[in-house]
């Protein structure tokens, strides 16, 4: 991995953020097409298995120089808590017009739909010294992960429990180094990859009828899934496993240079945010109700849209005209750090 010129971005990690988000909008968009379908319901599997677990270990190894400082702890508010509250007040009066209820409250403790990541990124963030000081801090994690299975009373503020059950990938992601991604880019990684995530699928479409696949959503306790409390603390330790070893053979086959869609990776949270409006008004206008739509032809048609959707959501045109909710400057909102006001002196 060629050493960069400082304030260039990295055309590998772009390319990882752009292929996750477009897989994250397909598998929003399969949603409505598992009812029925053993097939599409192992590929909604596969890809729950790994992509959210991506981004949460890219976040986490993008945080690793968060030290609490002015410039951070702005930046953490400008681009976590804004965007959350925006985009938390925006689903909540969309999802009153999309589900006819008008009387759903606007709670900023209750995260709406896929809102919860940034509330989740605002906690792991915010605690990201303290995993420097821990002696053992992956395992640390995994055990708080575990015990969050076996409480269904953890409540939904700030969805806690996802922020626990997901926060073992956060902080994996803060534990690498670039020595790791060079060792999972490897010829012999990226061919083994290939095989892998071929077992993979036949697994997962094996487990269909014999597995609940929301399990990768990590959003509930064991009791919540129907399942007994021992489940839970099991179930975390073999879902982080395989979504390890997942994302692995995801990054394996992510290219390191420059594509077409590279510039796309810095506007992924707009595309993430936009999405979700798209995906809610589909099935509110009730796109997925023809036949076809259910058939082969209708899942490879909505892989299709979807990934369209989403890499125009992307775009810098996009990106800009969502800047003021999404990467807000708020420079009237903050006094100036110390270093700044004795520089202007």
């Amino acid at each position: 991995m060629p050493v960069r010129p400082v304030g260039q971005r990295d055309a590998f990690f772009d390319n990882a953020k752009y292929l996750a988000i477009v897989l994250v909008a397909v598998g929003h968009a399969w949603e409505p097409l598992r009812q029925g379908s053993r097939a599409v319901t192992a590929l909604y599997t596969l890809v729950y298995a790994f992509h959210m677990p991506a981004f949460v270990i890219i976040s986490g190894y993008f945080s690793r120089t968060f030290d609490g400082s002015f410039g951070r702890l702005k930046r953490l508010v400008t681009g976590v808590v804004v965007p959350y509250v925006v985009f938390e007040t925006a689903y909540t009066l969309f999802t009153r017009w999309s589900s006819e209820d008008p009387g759903r409250p606007v709670s900023l403790l209750d995260p709406l739909y896929l809102t919860w990541f940034l509330a989740a990124l605002f906690v792991w963030r915010l605690t990201t010294p303290l995993w420097r000081l821990v002696r053992w801090p992956l395992p640390v994690a995994l055990v708080l992960a575990m015990l969050a299975t076996l409480s269904p009373s953890i409540g939904h503020d700030l969805d806690l429990q996802r922020v626990l059950q997901f926060l073992p990938y956060f902080v994996c992601g803060l534990l690498l180094r670039p020595e790791h991604f060079r060792l999972v880019r490897r010829r012999e990684v990226r061919r083994l990859a290939v095989a892998v995530a071929g077992c993979a699928l036949g697994v997962a479409y094996w487990a269909v009828p014999r597995m609940d696949y929301a399990w990768f959503f990590h959003a509930d306790s064991a009791r919540e899934l129907g399942a007994p409390f021992w489940y839970g603390p099991l179930m975390t330790l073999a879902a982080f496993g395989c979504s390890v070893v997942l994302v692995a053979c995801f990054l394996a086959w992510v290219p390191g240079r420059r594509m077409w869609f590279t510039a796309l990776g810095a506007g992924t949270l707009s595309g993430y945010l936009l999405h979700g409006f798209v995906a809610q008004a589909a099935e509110h206008w009730g796109w997925y109700e023809p036949a076809w739509m259910r058939g082969p032809v209708g899942v490879v048609v909505v892989t299709a849209v979807a990934a369209t959707v989403m890499t125009g959501l992307c775009t810098p045109s996009v990106r800009r005209l969502f800047r003021c909710v999404t990467e807000p400057g708020m420079q009237w909102a903050f006094r100036r750090a110390a270093g700044d006001r004795r520089a202007a002196g």
